[in-house]
């Protein structure tokens, strides 16, 4: 049988747990927050009082934090991508409206769109960017598409999402915690919030990683390899600004989230060391030749990144993004 009748029969035999996977992991509509709990209410009288001590707040935000908030805000809004590649893996049948991976795959997205939501919202009415440039940077990554390096493959994909989803809680819980330091308790519960939401879908991803490893777990063994070997690519990989084809965008974005210490080289590292740990790589049995290779390839993986990672030079200097002029930040 090839890998990929292998795949789908994985993702066949999993069906059954996703209903109750659902229930565990996300929240219903009725329940969950929703972007206007934590922004002020147009129906209200108190609206523009609202605004303005929003606009005051954020004066207390430097250049660089802008830049890694509006990184991040422009990542979620090109959520359209990020459905549409997982409505395509393996196994996830988009015309059958009952499919439970499709079900998974659209009340997830259901959950991540409110990210972009709100974040959008607050960065409009904060006044300290430049919306249209931040618009324009969100239509070309949507349109520019990506690439994970997963092709269709489910077992490659939620290795990724697992990942992923762990990266953008780290990234999101620092900058709460930056906000929440210059006295912005509004946002800093907002981004809190949001990387609770990552939580809980890294937690649902590593779980169909852990199932998967319980019925397959050369083949999951080889494809964890086959990701970390290539390194895991950030969603917004391709971001660029207008009027650029090519784009160094997405590596200054990086250099500014590593300087201020919300996403860095050793956070990259630490979550493979968390997958690794919370997979219980060491401990799985019954492997062939192969995936043990792939496995000892990983255990020793960290190591070797950690050495990597202590060699990368950040530029001192930020990088003038169309997205934040410095004469609005001061």
């Amino acid at each position: 049988m090839s890998l990929k009748n292998v795949r789908l029969e994985v993702m066949n035999f999993l069906e059954k747990d996703i209903e109750s996977l659902i229930e565990k992991y996300l929240i219903p509509i009725e329940k969950i927050w929703q972007p206007t709990d934590f922004l002020p209410n147009s129906e209200e009288n108190t609206f523009f009082e609202e605004v303005r001590e929003i606009r005051e707040l954020s004066k207390e935000l430097p250049y660089d934090f802008w830049v890694v908030l509006v990184g991040d805000m422009i990542t979620e809004e090109a959520l359209p991508t990020y459905e549409s590649w997982l409505m395509d893996v393996e196994g996830v049948n988009q015309m059958d409206r009952e499919n439970p991976w499709a079900k998974w795959v659209r009340h997830w997205t259901a959950e991540e769109n409110r990210h972009g939501d709100v974040l959008n919202k607050y960065l409009y009415l904060s006044g300290r960017v430049n919306m249209k440039e931040i618009e324009k940077t969100t239509q070309y990554l949507i349109a520019d598409g990506f690439d994970i390096g997963t092709d269709r493959d489910p077992y490659k994909n939620f290795v990724y999402t697992s990942f992923q989803e762990l990266a953008t809680y780290i990234s999101h819980n620092r900058v709460a915690k930056i906000a929440r330091k210059a006295g912005n308790k509004q946002l800093a519960k907002m981004c809190k919030i949001v990387a609770g939401d990552e939580m809980r879908h890294h937690n649902a991803y590593s779980e169909f990683v852990e199932r998967i490893f319980k019925v397959d777990p050369s083949q999951m063994m080889m494809a964890f390899h086959y990701m970390m070997k290539q390194k895991i690519t950030m969603p917004a990989h391709f971001l660029r600004e207008s009027g650029n084809k090519i784009s160094t965008a997405f590596e200054e974005f990086s250099n500014t989230a590593q300087r201020i210490g919300v996403y860095t080289s050793n956070d990259y590292v630490e979550i493979l060391e968390k997958l690794i740990t919370r997979w219980e790589i060491d401990k799985i049995t019954n492997l062939t030749d192969e995936a043990e290779k792939a496995r000892d390839y990983l255990m020793k993986l960290p190591a070797r990144m950690y050495r990597l990672a202590d060699r990368i030079k950040i530029p001192e200097n930020s990088f003038q993004f169309k997205w934040v002029e410095p004469a609005i930040i001061k």
